[in-house]
C-alpha cells in the first residue's frame, strides 16, 4: 500500500508538468502563428489564453531584464539598450492583440483579465523604471554618446530610453518611489472603470419608437437601419435608435420630434454623469488629482508640463496662446450662426430659444436653403466600398502603393477586411485590417492601432500589422453601407495614421512614437484632399447606377466648405480648453467635476446653444486614452496640415515628387528627429497659421 501510495505521488507532479506542457502547446500566443504573414492566428486565439500569455510575457520580461542588470560585461548600446528594446517579446505579442480587442471587440471575460493584469504591467513597468541598477548602466551610455559620431537613430533611441528612466521616477527617493507606484496602479484601474462605465451606459440607452408618426422628417434609409437595429435586439416591427453616431447624428439632423430629439441628446451628453453605479465624476476627479501628485513627486508643477516637455507645443502656455488665437476668432463665427438659426426657427413660426438638440436639426435646414445641399442627397454618392477604394486610389497616386484584398487570414470579427500593402515593384509593406460598423462589444470612436511594429532585428525586417477601426453606418438589408460626409472624413483620418505606421522606417518601436501634437499631421493631411473634385471623382459613385457625383452636386459641397464652421471650430475648442484646464490644475485635490467644467466653460464664454464636444464623464480621449493635456493636438497639428497641403495645392494634388518628400521627410521618420525639423525639412520653412484660419473661413 505504502508503495502505491508513493508511486502516486511521484506520477502526480509528472502528471501535473504533462498538463501544463500540453496548456502551453495549445496556447497560440507560446509558439510562431504560423498564419500568412505572421499575423495574429484570430481564429484559434480564446479568452482563456490571454492571462496565462499575459503572466508568463511579465514573467520573460523580468528575466530579460535581469539578465541585462547582471550582465558582467561593461554597458554597451547592444547589452543595454538594444536589449532592453527587444526584451518582453512575448508580453508586446499578447498585449497587442489584447489591448486591440478590448477596445473593438470586448466581453465580460476580457474586461475581467484587464483588470487583473492592469496593477501586474503597472508593477512591472516601475520595477523597470526605477531599477537603479538598470538606469546606473543606461546612464553610462547616455553620458559617453557623442551625437556628433553616433547615426541619429541609435544616439536617439539612447537619448528617449534615458529620458524614460528619468521621467518614470528613477530620481525619487525610496518613500516618494513606493507613492509613485501606488499612484501608477491606481490610476491603470480607475481608467479601466472609467472606460468600461462610458461603454455600459452608450450601449444601456435606446429609444425606441412604436408609432410611426414619430419617424416623421427622417429618410427612409434612417427608418430602415433603425428597424433593423430593432430587429437585432428583438423588437421586430419597432424602430431602436442608439447613442452610437450613425444612429444618433441622423436622428438629430433630420427627425421633427423635438422632444425626442432632446431625449437622445440629453442621453447622449448625460453619459456616465447619473450618479449611480456607473457614473464617472469622482473617478474622474480622482485621476486628475493623482496626475498632479505624481507630476508634482517628478518635479513638475502640473501634469500639463509632465506631458508638453515632450510635445512640440513644450509649455501649456503655447498650448493656450493657439487655442485663445482661434477662440477669438471661432466664438463670434459661432455666435452669427446660432442667430442665423434662430432667425429660421421664428421664419417657421415657432418662438422656443435654440438649444443644442437644435442645432444640428436647424443647420441642415439652413444648409438646404443657403446651398441647396442636403447631405442625405450625397449619401448614396459615398458606399463605404467605393470610399475605401478611392482612399486607396490616392494613396497610389502621391506614393505608389497598392492594396489587395486577402481572405485567406485569420479575422477576429466578421466585420474586418484584411489588405496587403505592396510598393509599385511588389515589394511588401505590411498588412493592413479593416473595422468600420459599431456593435455593443466596441467603443465609440474611431482609431488607427498596431497588431505588429515594423522592426528591424539582425538585419532581418518585421513588416507591420496595422489596423483601422471606426463606428460607420452599417448596411441594411436594401441598401449598402453608405457614409455621410463627416464619416467619409473620419475614414480618410484614419487611414494616414495607418500610412505613417505602415510607411515607418524607424527601426526600433520607441522611435515610432511621436509627439501627441506632431502625430494627427499624418492623419488630418489626408482629409485636404476629399472633396477636390479631382480626388471625389475618384470614389463618389452612385451605389445603385454607378454614376460619378455630378459636377453640380461637388460644387454644392465645396461652396459650403465654411458652412457651421464656427459651431465645429468652437465644440472642439471648447474641449480643448477643459482638457487643459484639468491638467493644469497644481493641487493634488479631488474637485466637483461639474462645477469645475461649468467654471471652465464660463471662462472662455461658451454660448448655451453649444454644448463641449465631449463632458469630462465621457472625455475618453483624456480620461482612459493617450491625450491627457494633449487634446489640443488637433488643431496645433491642422496648422500643420492645412500650411503642408498648400504645397500640393500650388505643385499639384498628386505630386509624386512632393508626395514622396513627405513620405521620406515625415512618414518614415518616426521621432529620429526633432518634429519641427523634420516639417522643416518638408516645407522649407517653419509653419503658419494663415492656412487654417483660411481653411476654416475664419479669416
Amino acid at each position: 500500500m505504502f508503495n502505491k501510495l508513493l508511486i502516486i505521488f511521484m506520477i502526480i507532479p509528472f502528471l501535473f508538468t504533462i498538463s501544463q506542457e500540453k496548456k502551453e502547446n495549445e496556447n497560440p500566443f507560446f509558439k510562431p502563428y504560423g498564419t500568412p504573414y505572421e499575423v495574429p492566428a484570430f481564429d484559434k486565439i480564446k479568452n482563456e489564453h490571454y492571462l496565462p500569455a499575459f503572466l508568463k510575457g511579465i514573467e520573460e520580461q523580468r528575466r530579460d531584464i535581469e539578465k541585462i542588470v547582471n550582465n558582467p560585461k561593461k554597458p554597451t548600446f547592444e547589452n543595454t539598450i538594444l536589449a532592453m528594446e527587444w526584451s518582453g517579446e512575448l508580453l508586446t505579442k499578447v498585449s497587442s492583440v489584447f489591448y486591440n480587442l478590448y477596445s473593438s471587440n470586448t466581453n465580460d471575460e476580457l474586461q475581467k483579465v484587464a483588470k487583473e493584469v492592469a496593477p501586474l504591467l503597472s508593477k512591472l513597468n516601475d520595477d523597470i523604471n526605477l531599477n537603479e541598477k538598470l538606469f546606473k548602466r543606461v546612464k553610462q551610455i547616455y553620458e559617453k554618446a557623442d551625437k556628433s559620431k553616433l547615426p541619429p537613430e541609435k544616439y536617439r533611441l539612447i537619448e528617449k530610453t534615458y529620458k524614460s528612466f528619468v521621467r518614470g521616477g528613477v530620481n525619487l527617493s525610496e518613500d516618494k518611489k513606493e507613492r509613485f507606484r501606488k499612484i501608477n496602479e491606481e490610476l491603470s484601474l480607475l481608467s479601466l472603470k472609467y472606460s468600461e462605465n462610458i461603454l455600459k451606459e452608450t450601449n444601456k440607452f435606446k429609444l425606441v419608437i412604436e408609432n410611426k408618426s414619430d419617424l416623421d422628417g427622417l429618410p427612409e434609409r434612417v427608418i430602415e437601419d433603425a428597424a433593423q437595429t430593432a430587429k437585432s435586439f428583438n423588437m421586430e416591427g419597432k424602430w431602436v435608435f442608439t447613442l452610437h453616431k450613425p444612429s444618433l447624428i441622423p436622428f438629430l439632423q433630420y427627425s421633427t420630434k423635438r422632444d425626442l430629439r432632446e431625449k437622445i441628446f440629453k442621453a447622449y451628453i448625460n453619459r456616465a454623469n447619473n450618479n449611480d453605479e456607473l457614473d464617472n465624476k469622482k473617478i474622474l476627479s480622482r485621476i486628475a488629482a493623482l496626475r498632479v501628485e505624481r507630476a508634482n513627486l517628478l518635479g513638475y508643477k502640473d501634469h500639463a508640463s509632465y506631458v508638453l516637455e515632450e510635445n512640440m507645443a513644450k509649455n501649456s502656455d503655447a498650448v493656450y496662446k493657439l487655442l485663445n488665437q482661434l477662440w477669438e476668432a471661432a466664438l463670434p463665427a459661432a455666435k452669427r450662426e446660432a442667430k442665423e438659426l434662430q432667425e429660421l426657427i421664428y421664419k417657421e413660426g415657432n418662438n422656443f430659444k435654440l438649444e443644442p438638440w437644435d442645432w444640428w436639426y436647424y443647420a441642415e435646414k439652413l444648409r438646404k436653403e443657403k446651398y441647396d445641399l442636403d447631405e442625405n442627397e450625397l449619401r448614396p454618392y459615398f458606399k463605404l466600398e467605393n470610399v475605401i477604394q478611392g482612399v486607396f486610389t490616392l494613396a497610389n497616386k502621391l506614393y505608389g502603393i497598392k492594396f489587395e484584398e486577402i481572405n485567406n487570414i485569420p479575422k477576429y470579427h466578421p466585420d474586418v477586411k484584411a489588405f496587403k500593402v505592396t510598393e509599385d515593384n511588389g515589394d511588401l509593406i505590411g498588412i493592413l485590417y479593416t473595422d468600420y460598423f459599431p456593435r455593443e462589444s466596441k467603443r465609440a470612436g474611431a482609431w488607427m492601432n498596431e497588431f505588429r511594429n515594423y522592426e528591424v532585428r539582425s538585419g532581418k525586417t518585421i513588416i507591420p500589422v496595422v489596423v483601422n477601426v471606426g463606428n460607420l453606418a452599417k448596411p441594411t438589408e436594401n441598401s449598402p453601407s453608405l457614409l455621410s460626409m463627416d464619416d467619409v472624413n473620419t475614414l480618410f483620418h484614419e487611414f494616414g495614421h495607418a500610412l505613417h505606421y505602415l510607411f515607418t522606417k524607424a527601426p526600433y518601436k520607441t522611435l515610432q512614437t511621436v509627439p501627441r501634437d506632431f502625430v494627427e499631421l499624418p492623419s488630418q493631411i489626408m482629409e485636404n484632399w476629399i472633396f477636390e473634385p479631382e480626388v471625389i471623382k475618384l470614389y463618389a459613385k452612385h451605389y445603385q447606377t454607378n454614376e460619378i457625383m455630378p459636377d453640380s452636386l461637388i460644387e454644392k459641397i465645396n461652396k459650403s466648405t465654411h458652412f457651421n464652421q464656427g459651431f465645429a471650430t468652437v465644440e472642439y475648442l471648447a474641449a480643448s480648453f477643459l482638457d487643459m484646464d484639468w491638467h493644469t490644475l497644481k493641487e493634488a485635490k479631488e474637485v466637483d467635476a461639474e462645477s469645475f467644467e461649468n467654471e471652465s466653460m464660463k471662462r472662455i464664454g461658451m454660448i448655451p446653444e453649444i454644448v463641449v464636444r465631449y463632458k469630462s464623464p465621457y472625455f475618453q480621449h483624456i480620461f482612459s486614452g493617450g491625450y491627457s493635456a494633449g487634446y489640443y493636438s488637433y488643431i496645433w497639428a491642422e496648422v500643420l496640415d492645412a500650411d503642408a497641403y498648400e504645397s500640393f495645392k500650388e505643385n499639384g494634388l498628386f505630386n509624386r515628387d512632393l508626395a514622396n518628400s513627405f513620405r521620406k521627410n515625415i512618414l518614415e521618420r518616426g521621432s529620429i528627429e526633432d518634429a519641427m525639423t523634420m516639417y522643416v525639412k518638408f516645407k522649407g520653412r517653419e509653419p503658419k497659421i494663415d492656412a487654417l484660419l483660411k481653411k476654416r473661413g475664419l479669416k
